[in-house]
């Protein structure tokens, strides 16, 4: 995309009188980089949805504008009919910094979010850690990517009774209402220990004898042996209980990543059964 200052500054000199309602040098000079911002914004949208780069097929930096605004509403719309869709069956495990983000955050963005005048704006600290780094994306674009990772953790955690899954959280933190941990992580570490103990993840959590057998097993096993034998068992789970399990072993795959570093790097707690 290049396009030169002259093209851009008559495009924000619009937003700024949309802004205003009056005269675009009104404005002051973070709100005009603000506003150069959002153009931005949406023309990097258009390039992104676009298979050719339509700013060497000659299109104008106004041409290219709109479309970006375009793509925009659209991710807005897709967001929103993810959002509403994952809705109905989700549910935060008694993690307040998913449920935070999901039923109280969400509302307000779709509230205030401004595609016109600020599309680059989150708007929400989203706290929850996903399993996935969202630190390159902002606006309706990390929104959307946040959703999609959220609605493949409960794809995953809806394959086990609900009661287990929050029975293994008070499990990992007792009382701890405030944890801020990834609520399927904790669940793959449990399941990763169940794996290498070769016993059932069941109501019974492993014996001290299971946790030195995994403690043993550990040792003579390199990290990428461990990774490669949690994601072979984990390929089989998802295949047999879960849907889109190619999208979704994909998204876990990080999760098993940081599990086999924390398996490796640590200490079997024989109280809790599981690696602290």
């Amino acid at each position: 995309m290049n396009y030169e200052l002259e093209e851009l500054l008559p495009i924000v000199g619009r937003l700024a009188e949309r802004y205003t309602g009056t005269d675009s040098t009104s404005v002051s000079y973070e709100k005009a980089e603000q506003l150069m911002e959002a153009v931005l914004y949406c023309m990097q949208e258009a390039e992104l949805e676009s298979s050719q780069a339509a700013a060497a097929q000659g299109t104008s930096a106004r041409q290219m504008y709109e479309a970006g605004k375009a793509a925009v509403e659209r991710k807005v719309k897709r967001a929103l009919e993810l959002y509403h869709k994952l809705l109905p069956e989700f549910s935060d495990y008694g993690s307040p910094y998913l449920a935070d983000a999901v039923l109280k955050g969400m509302p307000e963005f779709f509230r205030w979010y401004n595609i016109e005048l600020e599309p680059q704006n989150t708007i929400l600290t989203l706290d929850y850690p996903v399993l996935r780094d969202l630190s390159p994306y902002t606006g309706i674009d990390r929104i959307y990517e946040f959703l999609v990772c959220v609605d493949r953790e409960q794809e995953f955690l809806k394959a086990f009774p609900q009661g287990m899954v929050r029975g293994l959280l008070r499990f990992r933190f007792g009382e701890e209402e405030d944890f801020a941990d990834n609520v399927c992580e904790e669940v793959l570490l449990v399941m990763a220990m169940h794996i290498l103990a070769g016993k059932p993840l069941g109501k019974e959590m492993l014996s001290e004898k299971d946790c030195l057998f995994v403690k043993s097993r550990l040792g003579e096993m390199e990290l990428a042996e461990v990774k490669s034998h949690l994601l072979q068992a984990l390929e089989k789970f998802t295949e047999a209980y879960c849907k889109n399990s190619g999208a979704l072993l994909a998204y876990l795959e990080n999760g098993v990543n940081n599990i086999a570093v924390r398996l490796k790097n640590s200490t079997c707690n024989f109280s809790s059964s599981v690696l602290e």
